[in-house]
């Protein structure tokens, strides 16, 4: 795979019509660690995301008999799993990946600016019980934190993103239900965890200010993206 830098550069010199680069999951993993900071989909600044970086052949494909394809979504376990990155709603409330490299910048920083729920809060709630569990489902934490009434699902939904911008929900893996022929099939669901519980503390502690990782954070990606403005690379860190 060629330089990433390289590519955001074409891209502001070409547009659209620079080459993609993506064409299989280790090739994502490798992007992952050459960007740092990686949208799953649309960030808002042309070019930056996995799904902008597919080649052809890799993009989302639906089928007459309404059955799809999608590399990237069947991809994104693995790289979970495997790909020495973290995964969760951290830009924007969309989601993405954050390799071990830059995690605990972003975690000092992010943890720096929303500090831990009030004791007796819904997030300081959903929080013990994820962490009592060690990991669960979205679907098995919102029952477990007995929001289960009529809208309850979106006011919860809410709730748990803000916990994964704030870095104290991260995504460990994806969970598919099986048909009759014991064949995965759908979207999947996020199995949801700590940071620390996913990583251990070591691996989330930062001997960087707050300010200091953010200013690193900034530059990196302000190199990374010279087509960026200012206040879209912002947008992504805040």
């Amino acid at each position: 795979m060629k330089s990433l830098t390289d590519y955001f550069k074409t891209l502001q010199e070409k547009g659209s019509d620079s080459p993609l680069l993506i064409h299989s999951c280790p090739e994502l993993m490798d992007c992952i660690q050459q960007v740092g900071f990686l949208p799953l989909l649309d960030s808002g600044i042309p070019g930056y995301a996995a799904e902008s970086l597919l080649a052809e052949e890799c993009q989302f494909t639906q089928f007459d008999d309404g059955s799809w394809e999608w590399p990237l979504w069947q991809w994104k376990g693995s790289v979970v799993r495997e790909g020495d990155c973290v995964y969760g709603k951290f830009f924007a409330g969309k989601a993405g990946f954050i390799s071990r490299k830059w995690w605990p910048d972003f975690y000092n920083w992010r943890r720096s600016h929303r500090p831990h729920p009030e004791e007796g809060s819904i997030e300081d709630i959903i929080l013990a019980t994820l962490r009592e569990q060690g990991s669960m489902i979205t679907r098995e934490l919102r029952a477990a934190c007995d929001f289960t009434g009529k809208n309850m699902r979106s006011k919860f939904d809410a709730y748990v993103t803000r916990l994964q911008m704030a870095c104290y929900i991260v995504t460990e893996d994806f969970v598919y239900p099986v048909d009759k022929h014991g064949r995965e099939y759908g979207f999947g669901w996020s199995l949801l965890t700590t940071p620390e519980q996913l990583l251990g503390k070591e691996a989330c502690r930062c001997d960087r200010t707050p300010d200091v990782s953010y200013q690193l954070m900034f530059d990196h990606l302000k190199k990374l993206l010279p087509h960026a403005t200012e206040k879209q690379i912002m947008k992504m860190l805040r």
